[in-house]
């Protein structure tokens, strides 16, 4: 149930009533929405900040924290005379986004601003009582993928953790959830497999934005101890679920160095848990990142055949090979193929990355990932994954229809369960 605490800021009582009477099979035709989103970030400049009058207030952001005509919200917080910024806290990347994935990052001053920045992906995840003296309010402003293993939404919810303990007001400006609101894919991270890439029991793709998970990590207690942060989140203007980022007349900012385009999410859910795994590429550190699937060994006109030959529904792959030029795999001559999306709505992206090793293992039975990857990158894909079993279960006769019901037996209960929190039609 959602906590008396949740302070939810409503803008306008009707802004989604048109949305029953689309078609559902016209998804992404732009010229049907009469209106571009506003992002909470806009909406709160239209309210001229009024949630955040006389209060000191720290900004939780990075590169994607901007308006539609890409000002950060560093700069917008800077030279407004109604918002008292007073410090930054940046998560993974930094926050103007000029740190690598993965990369140690020390707490710093602003350039621009001369503000203090506090890392958030360094020695310290969550803020210390260092980092939030003198801070009335914190404000989150991310744009997320709607990814479990990306780590925005733990930054999120450790810093909604640090707010409740000290007494200090959580702000969620919202922002679109890329993959679109109705997707939820694969299994509720279990107990034992919590971490920084599996923060909380949520599927793989949760199909929330984050103030809608904001609002679901507090009412459903899954914050440490049960906290709860006294959270107000301001909705968009404009969204609805059956949105994927290029229906929103927004501009995409690459979420991470490895994302740098509105559609790299849907390969990110294809791809990237079996990328680390660190035996078969996944295209980082080349044009595509998350795009294409490969390795040395592999004759990419035959592993083509043979996905293409089990008409999976919305995808098709062709044929590539590549050399990265950077990474693990820098200068080898790499041989896989390219995932191309044919019909989204029909296409289960978590599905992918299974029937590519299915596939593979068919060809290659030699040269099986698992079998190949150091115990530190089975134990990172078991974190991402959420469970060991998924691993265990594909590894006995390496087909996905023997993982296919442990991934989706989370699905229409989260979704109910979802439901309570949902701000959007």
């Amino acid at each position: 149930m959602q906590s008396s605490a949740i302070k939810v800021s409503i803008i306008l009582a009707v802004i989604f009533a048109a949305a029953a009477c689309r078609p559902d099979n016209d998804i992404h035709q732009q010229d049907d929405f009469d209106q571009t989103v506003s992002t909470g970030l806009e909406v709160l400049v239209e309210q001229d900040f009024d949630i955040l009058q006389n209060k000191r207030v720290g900004l939780i952001t990075n590169a994607t924290g901007v308006d539609r005509d890409l000002i950060s919200i560093v700069d917008i917080f800077h030279e407004s005379d109604r918002v008292d910024l007073v410090a930054l806290f940046g998560p993974e990347h930094g926050v103007r986004g000029d740190y690598d994935a993965g990369a140690y990052v020390e707490s710093y001053t602003d350039e621009q601003t001369g503000l203090p920045v506090w890392s958030l992906y360094g020695p310290t995840r969550k803020p210390s009582d260092e980092m939030l003296e003198g801070i009335d309010v914190l404000v989150y402003d991310i744009q997320d993928i709607g990814v479990r293993s990306y780590t925005y939404i733990s930054t999120m919810g450790l810093t909604m953790e640090a707010a409740a303990e000290h007494d200090i007001e959580y702000v969620v400006l919202d922002r679109p959830n890329p993959l679109g609101g109705e997707r939820v894919e694969g299994n509720v991270a279990e107990e034992g497999y919590f971490s920084f890439v599996s923060q909380y029991p949520i599927p793989y793709v949760h199909g929330l934005t984050v103030a809608e998970l904001a609002q679901m990590l507090n009412g459903e207690a899954m914050l440490d101890d049960g906290v709860q942060a006294d959270l107000t989140v301001v909705p968009m203007k404009n969204w609805r679920r059956d949105m994927t980022f290029d229906d929103t007349g927004l501009h995409w900012v690459p979420t991470s160095p490895h994302i740098p385009h509105a559609r790299s999410p849907i390969f990110y859910v294809s791809t990237g848990m079996f990328g680390e795994l660190q035996i078969l590429s996944e295209g980082v550190g080349y044009t595509l990142p998350f795009e294409i699937f490969g390795a040395e060994w592999i004759d990419s006109h035959k592993l083509a055949a043979t996905l293409n030959e089990k008409d999976f529904p919305g995808v098709i792959f062709r044929p590539v090979t590549w050399q990265p030029y950077y990474g693990r795999d820098e200068g080898n001559r790499l041989h896989g193929v390219q995932i191309h999306v044919t019909d989204y709505d029909e296409l289960n992206l978590t599905s992918l990355g299974f029937r590519f090793l299915e596939a593979h293992h068919e060809l290659y039975p030699d040269k099986n990932p698992f079998e190949m990857a150091a115990e530190p990158r089975i134990r990172m894909f078991d974190r991402v994954a959420g469970t060991s079993e998924v691993r265990e279960r594909f590894m006995e006769n390496m087909r996905y229809e023997d993982v296919k019901d442990f991934l989706d037996k989370d699905v229409v209960p989260f979704r109910n369960l979802s439901q309570n929190y949902r701000l959007y039609q």
